[in-house]
């Protein structure tokens, strides 16, 4: 197919493609949008982690519901395994669920606001530069 120059309109494409100015201020944005991008995934893999953290405490509280009361349940505290009474370890996974899904909550307030910064980078890039720039993510 042959454009109205004589030239082929794949090579009339990268020819727009070349016309478009590219100034330090939108490498700048292309920099902080592919810095955020990585930060946001590894933020999303850490609360997948966490998340089987969770998951894996809160097996532990429904297996311990179903031992006799009167067994010392070790509990472990760094490299150590300390022995509680089952009211006792039940409390402390219950304060160690607390604060895992806090830590949880704030990485996802983080993604968020990561997220929004990406979609007003986005829509910048985009403006400026439309179809030659490519700011999805490959779902691969």
């Amino acid at each position: 197919m042959q454009a109205d120059n004589g030239r082929p309109r794949s090579l009339l494409q990268n020819h727009v493609a070349e016309d478009v100015n590219v100034t330090f201020e939108d490498q700048q944005k292309i920099n902080i949008f592919a810095r955020n991008t990585s930060r946001m995934t590894e933020l999303k893999d850490e609360i997948e982690v966490k998340k089987k953290e969770l998951q894996n405490l809160e097996d532990a509280c429904d297996d311990i519901m179903m031992l006799d009361e009167s067994l010392l349940i070790p509990y472990q505290i760094g490299d150590v395994f300390i022995s509680h009474p089952q009211e006792e370890t039940q409390d402390m996974l219950e304060g160690a669920k607390k604060g895992l899904q806090d830590e949880i909550n704030s990485l996802q307030s983080r993604v968020e606001s990561i997220q929004q910064v990406l979609g007003d980078l986005k829509i910048q890039l985009y403006a400026k530069f439309g179809n030659n720039i490519n700011l999805e993510a490959d779902e691969s």
